[in-house]
């Protein structure tokens, strides 16, 4: 007999209060949860969770296990994890879930009129899987901890006209601090990346040395992140921290590096060779050759005879 699964929507704060049995939230466009008050909870059936906010979260201690699309994540002491509107998270079945720690939680509504409700977009670890959380030093979750102590502090306050400012400038303290820190992560778990550098670079002979160009077209940054099970954000950044290059850049470079090798040792065309590397248009091959050589493919040809 095949799981049941439950899929569970839940659109504002006050309806995952709710769901956690927690008393109604001071505000409502944001909470902040303290995991040792929630009691832990039996799931005879697998559960996926659809949040229609944001949602950061300090953990310690968890037992059982959450899951993000296919991979499953066990978190250990001070990790950092991070979901925005629309992602989903999956808890299995038949486990029992307990967690210390911070989540905080916001509706996109709350930090609408702020420069941080254009500014969160470019803050990328929202897109990250749960797999690819930040791992935090004591020194750090000490740091972050202290600004969540803030924010409750805040939180509990009898709202008035400055309570909105407040909060919303300890979030983007907390956010800034993030980048930092997610900056070092890439920086430390530099032996890790290098692996995930090489397989990158094999995928892409491999992809530029078959028909796939022919059969698929170019290929896409989702591409290469679905076969290296990481998001298309954290193989750019993790890319650019290594290399100076973002994933698409890599793919540029390795189109350009081919075209090259082409129009050197064949008299293919140049229309049969953006053909060839999966382009639609001669013209847009063309296009893309010359803003990364300075030289038309034709000029290119021209200067080996």
């Amino acid at each position: 007999m095949a799981k049941k699964i439950k899929h569970i929507t839940i659109n504002s704060i006050s309806e995952l209060h709710r769901l956690m049995s927690l008393p109604k939230p001071l505000h409502p466009l944001i909470s902040l949860i303290n995991m040792d008050e929630v009691k832990s909870s039996e799931h005879s059936d697998e559960a996926h969770f659809f949040f229609n906010f944001y949602g950061i979260s300090l953990k310690k201690n968890l037992t059982g296990k959450l899951k993000y699309g296919q991979n499953y994540y066990d978190f250990d002491e001070g990790v950092l994890a991070m979901t925005a509107p629309k992602q989903t998270l999956s808890v299995g079945s038949d486990e029992n879930y307990q967690v210390s720690g911070w989540w905080l939680v916001f509706h996109s509504d709350f930090i609408l009129n702020y420069p941080l409700g254009k500014a969160i977009k470019d803050y990328g670890f929202f897109s990250y899987a749960v797999n690819e959380a930040l791992h935090l030093s004591d020194k750090e979750e000490q740091m972050l901890e202290s600004i969540f102590k803030n924010i409750e502090q805040e939180y509990k306050t009898s709202i008035d006209q400055y309570s909105q400012d407040v909060m919303v400038s300890h979030l983007e303290l907390l956010l800034n601090y993030c980048n930092r820190f997610y900056n070092r992560q890439f920086l430390t778990r530099k032996i890790g990346n290098n692996d995930l550098l090489t397989k990158m670079e094999n995928l892409l002979s491999e992809y530029f040395n078959s028909n796939q160009l022919l059969e698929s077209g170019l290929p896409t940054v989702q591409y290469f992140a679905d076969k290296m099970h990481v998001s298309p954000n954290y193989l750019s950044d993790m890319l650019r921290t290594l290399t100076g290059q973002s994933t698409q850049q890599h793919i540029h470079t390795k189109l350009i590096e081919k075209a090259k090798e082409t129009l050197a040792t064949t008299n293919l065309s140049v229309s049969e060779i953006a053909y060839q590397l999966g382009f639609e248009h001669p013209q847009s091959f063309s296009k893309l050759f010359k803003s990364k050589t300075n030289l038309t493919p034709v000029e290119y040809r021209a200067s080996f005879n």
